[in-house]
């Protein structure tokens, strides 16, 4: 344990898998999805890296994946695809619950901004940047979709979030500051809806913060969560074929993973009731299991214990309880050492029998 603990000082002192390195390499993680909002308008040579999907995925996908693989390493990919029927109903499930979420909170703030400034509701109908982009070959994006979704769940779940799950069990703050992440990495949102925009982050907040639970829930699991990122990709750009079609996709997904959470929830086992205030401790059914509570025997009763299993080869016999409750039975009067004969030799007190040795026949 003590090696293990200095292993990590000296891995947090700058070594491979560090935390200097994890922020390093999250840095350019930011610094390179940023790039594309203003590299191409302050470097017009680099238009043309940024306007190409090759250049653009280089630089906002494949340039952090390596910084994360040389400076943290693989350690926190180690669990990408255990479990997968359990990381299905856990991705779901969170899926589905925090989407639910989301909408109620944007519905609050929705009516908190027709209170307060109803005309900014309607900068929501400005076109978004990246279905622009798509309305050429929209089925190409919802191929796309699912290579994007799992590049994203790599860098954010699978290094971001899971560099501190595989630190510690405290996930709740690591979840919250990817999320939060997450969402901001979305800037085009912000220049889009301008004030309309905290209307969107949200969804993306709660989108990113159903993904960690998921994948903590799995064990690390990211090839659900990839999946279900895609879907959701791929549903907003097959809106651009059936708008009708693919609401009904969307709110279905949703459904489906409420439903499944609704069922995990009913199959949680209830706590039994109470003993009662009378019982008495009986005895273990073995060494290390808890003691048993029975009802105290009324007066005179005999109580016979059956056996209980345990390292013995007929099991352990369990004592009856005491009238009084307190657990122990008075002393037999019959094991005092004046009375042992009368264990032995019956009521009548006679003598016990002793072998008779075979008289020969000389005699």
């Amino acid at each position: 344990m003590a090696g293990a603990q200095r292993r990590d000082r000296t891995g947090d002192r700058g070594g491979a898998g560090s935390r200097r390195n994890y922020f390093i390499a999250t840095a350019l993680t930011v610094l390179a999805i940023y790039s594309q909002y203003f590299v191409p308008e302050l470097v017009p040579v680099a238009r043309g890296v940024y306007g190409s999907l090759l250049g653009d995925v280089a630089v906002v996908y494949l340039l952090p994946v390596a910084a994360f693989a040389l400076l943290v390493g693989g350690a926190p990919l180690r669990g990408y695809r255990t479990g997968m029927g359990r990381a299905a109903r856990e991705g779901l499930r969170w899926y589905g619950l925090l989407s639910l979420l989301a909408l109620f909170v944007t519905a609050l703030l929705a009516a908190i901004y027709l209170a307060v400034d109803p005309v900014a509701l309607g900068l929501l109908h400005r076109p978004n940047p990246e279905l622009v982009a798509a309305a050429s070959n929209p089925w190409f994006y919802i191929g796309f979709s699912f290579v994007a979704g799992a590049f994203e769940e790599l860098l954010f779940r699978g290094w971001i979030f899971g560099f501190w799950l595989q630190r510690s069990d405290r996930w709740l703050a690591p979840a919250l500051a990817s999320s939060a992440l997450f969402a901001l990495v979305h800037l085009y949102y912000a220049s889009t809806y301008a004030l309309a925009a905290p209307l969107i982050f949200p969804t993306l907040f709660f989108l990113g913060f159903a993904f960690a639970g998921a994948v903590r829930a799995s064990g690390g699991n990211l090839v659900v969560v990839a999946l279900l990122h895609g879907a959701t990709d791929a549903i907003a750009f097959y809106s651009l074929l059936n708008e009708p079609a693919a609401l009904g996709l969307h709110y279905g997904l949703i459904l489906v993973g409420a439903l499944i959470g609704l069922i995990v929830y009913l199959q949680i086992p209830r706590p039994g009731p109470p003993p009662p205030r009378g019982a008495a401790l009986v005895g273990r059914a073995g060494p290390d299991a808890p003691a048993r509570r029975v009802a105290d025997p009324s007066p005179g009763s005999t109580m016979k214990a059956r056996p209980r299993a345990g390292p013995w080869p007929f099991g352990r016999p369990l004592r009856a309880a005491a009238p009084d409750g307190s657990g122990r039975l008075p002393p037999n009067p019959a094991l005092r050492s004046g009375n042992r004969h009368r264990l032995v030799t019956g009521r009548g007190g006679a003598p016990p029998c002793r072998p008779t040795t075979p008289r020969s026949e000389s005699s």
